[in-house]
């Protein structure tokens, strides 16, 4: 298959794939690679300068998220590529809540007080009897 195949060859292939054809999966990806990387470039031009994030790392966990279990099912080159771009937004939104939370000691372990740690408990000293 040539890098540009008509949509109708990524929708057959698509199509193979959710009949259970595990192979077709794997023509499939050289096919849209490409493409994805472009809507990934497309979606991190939208973010903050110095994002994290690389288009190849969006493409892969946009596709890990795609295929996995509970995953969705595209049906057209269109929906795929919907998906695609769906899921990348998702990624980058998720990413950014991580950072900020981070930022603002998201990550730091809250640990509760216990009232016989936070004030000791002593019998009160009779002042007078000190004396």
């Amino acid at each position: 298959m040539s890098p540009r195949e008509p949509d109708h060859d990524v929708t057959a292939l698509l199509r193979q794939w959710q009949q259970g054809d595990a192979s077709a999966l794997g023509r499939l990806l050289p096919i849209v690679y490409d493409e994805l990387r472009r809507v990934a470039r497309a979606r991190l031009r939208a973010e903050r300068p110095g994002h994290t994030l690389q288009a190849t790392a969006l493409v892969h966990e946009a596709y890990l998220r795609l295929t996995g279990p509970g995953g969705a099912s595209p049906h057209t080159r269109t929906q795929l590529f919907a998906m695609a771009a769906r899921l990348m937004r998702e990624i980058l939104v998720d990413h950014a809540r991580k950072k900020h939370a981070r930022k603002r000691g998201g990550d730091i372990t809250i640990v509760a007080l216990d009232e016989a740690v936070a004030e000791p408990r002593q019998s009160p000293v009779d002042v007078l009897a000190l004396d």
